[in-house]
């Protein structure tokens, strides 16, 4: 397949959506051309979910960063909190910047099925997000119970708890597909906020800013790769506490 076939099938979704190497590319060549800087001065944090595909697809130019410090478990939710945000920022270059790259993931088949991909030396396709997808399984047979988290499944439950919040956004629709696609809208604007909260109450004195971009990640079959649907790309000059968003940068 091309580039272009392989764009075509995640685009009929996510029309803005570009490969994840065409987003990391992009985004080194602004830090190179805006911001001065070279990727040697800037340390990496990722909130992506721990699924096994994410290492896989995961673009390499990413390893001209420092690190990545990994912020999430399930979903690409922050789990680690402000411990995890405090951690990171303290490990920062001198006068260099942090770098944050976030977002739930969602697959899609390259016959244009959502939810599922086809993995690495698996004969059948399977499920992508699976813990998206058990969620919202389990809030279609009316099976999470508000307030109720389990220790031994505490990441999981607790989205749960998120689709229960959002029911009336779910219940919309009775198909799968747009379904999920809404889990991972809700899972975005989740994760969205949550950094935004961690970095508000972290204190990042070594550095000149902090780099967000946040994106819904697309899974595609083992031989498709990866793809960003990019949400926001936000710059914080922390000389002057300016923020800025440079969302159309990346679009274009």
């Amino acid at each position: 397949m091309t580039k272009a076939e392989k764009l075509a099938i995640v685009k009929q979704y996510y029309p803005n959506a570009k490969t994840t190497t065409d987003t990391i590319n992009d985004l080194i060549r602004f830090i190179e051309d805006k911001l001065n800087m070279e990727t040697s001065q800037i340390l990496m944090a990722d909130s992506v979910c721990a699924d096994d595909v994410n290492g896989v697809q995961y673009p390499m130019r990413t390893r001209e960063f420092y690190g990545p410090f990994n912020l999430a478990g399930l979903w690409g939710y922050p789990f680690t909190g402000l411990t995890g945000m405090g951690a990171f920022a303290s490990h920062v270059p001198d006068g260099g910047a942090a770098f944050i790259y976030y977002g739930p993931h969602i697959g899609i088949s390259k016959q244009g099925h959502v939810g599922e991909i086809h993995r690495f030396g698996q004969s059948a396709n399977s499920s992508c997000c699976g813990a998206a997808i058990g969620a919202l399984t389990k809030f279609n047979n009316k099976a999470i119970q508000e307030g109720v988290i389990d220790e031994l499944n505490y990441q999981a439950n607790t989205l749960e708890q998120l689709l229960l919040k959002n029911k009336e956004r779910l219940n919309k629709s009775a198909e799968f597909g747009p379904q999920l696609m809404e889990v991972t809208e809700i899972a975005f604007e989740a994760t969205d906020k949550r950094i935004q909260e961690l970095i508000s109450q972290t204190r990042f004195n070594n550095c000149q800013y902090i780099i967000l971009l946040g994106i819904i990640l697309i899974n595609g079959d083992s031989d498709v790769g990866s793809f960003n649907a990019i949400k926001r790309f936000d710059i914080i000059d922390l000389t002057t506490n300016e923020r800025t968003s440079y969302l159309s940068d990346l679009l274009d």
